[in-house]
């Protein structure tokens, strides 16, 4: 089976994680949610020799938008993929929280609007967008099962030990459990998450170790008698 490489970058103010995959056999990359850093993801490309065939947003909140302008500015043929209920934050930037905030982030508009189960084919990747709203209003987050174990760009969805906050607009707790028990921690437990904040973890131990899951589910078991 080919290889393929995850670069990480981490940006300031918020340590959003950016993520650049790619494989060795071909020429091109993806990005995902480009941050504040959009400089290093430019610089990674470059050394890498790709050419970008696409940047996914997970979602439209302003640290993982930031970059959107800068990528495409430099591959303007490289299409902007969100999901449908997201396509509002990258232009509003009350909606995206970049004015809350102290600044104001505009992004590009979406070259293309993704819907739970819709396939994407990429640079040598097939990803599976899954909807999981919750955090934001339509956050979707990426599914790659063509390798063992499967990953998912997940952006603030799940991570180590805990989930997306749900007090920004749009944001709905029990939503978001449900999404999270619903369309991840039904992968095998080796699937790795790749998040939008924090390390990577699979869905194996977030199953036995998290809280936020461990309450979830406590309160979805029918009472006795």
């Amino acid at each position: 089976m080919a290889e393929y490489t995850i670069d990480v970058i981490e940006s300031a103010p918020f340590g959003q994680l950016a993520y650049v995959i790619w494989s060795p056999e071909r020429s091109d990359a993806v990005v995902i949610d480009p941050g504040f850093d959009s400089e290093t993801i430019l610089a990674l490309l470059k050394e890498d020799k790709k050419s970008l065939a696409a940047i996914l947003n997970t979602h439209g909140h302003v640290d993982h938008i930031a970059g959107n302008a800068a990528l495409k500015k430099a591959y303007p043929d490289a299409p902007l993929i969100i999901g449908r209920q997201e396509e509002k934050l990258l232009t509003d930037p009350e909606s995206n929280l970049s004015t809350p905030f102290g600044v104001t982030v505009i992004s590009p508009p979406p070259d293309q609007l993704v819907d739970d189960g819709d396939r994407l084919e990429l640079a040598g990747f097939t990803f599976e967008v899954r909807e999981i709203p919750g955090h934001s209003p339509g956050s979707v987050v990426y599914l790659c099962e063509t390798f063992s174990p499967a990953f998912v760009f997940g952006g603030d969805v799940l991570f180590p030990g805990s989930v997306g906050r749900t007090d920004f607009p749009g944001g709905d707790h029990l939503t978001l459990m449900a999404g999270i028990f619903n369309k991840l921690l039904t992968l095998p437990d080796d699937t790795r998450i790749h998040p939008g904040h924090g390390g990577v973890t699979t869905i194996g131990a977030e199953k036995q170790s998290n809280a936020w899951i461990r309450d979830y589910r406590s309160r979805q078991k029918p009472a006795d008698g």
